[in-house]
């Protein structure tokens, strides 16, 4: 993930920070508790494409 571009991406939901999870190729919104992929290095910052984040995963 281009780290200028990750500067610039907001969460849709929140307009809060996304950070880069490069195991699962996901930007996640802790504060939405949502998680966007990314295909083919290209975000889909879609609250409806996003997975919900389970309580284990934010507490990480």
């Amino acid at each position: 993930m281009d780290t200028k571009l990750l500067e610039i991406l907001v969460c849709p939901v929140t307009k809060g920070q996304l950070t880069y999870d490069h195991a699962r190729q996901e930007l996640v919104s802790r504060a939405a508790r949502l998680a966007y992929p990314i295909h083919d290095g290209i975000p889909i910052l879609l609250e409806n494409e996003a997975r919900t984040l389970s309580d284990d995963e934010l507490a990480a």
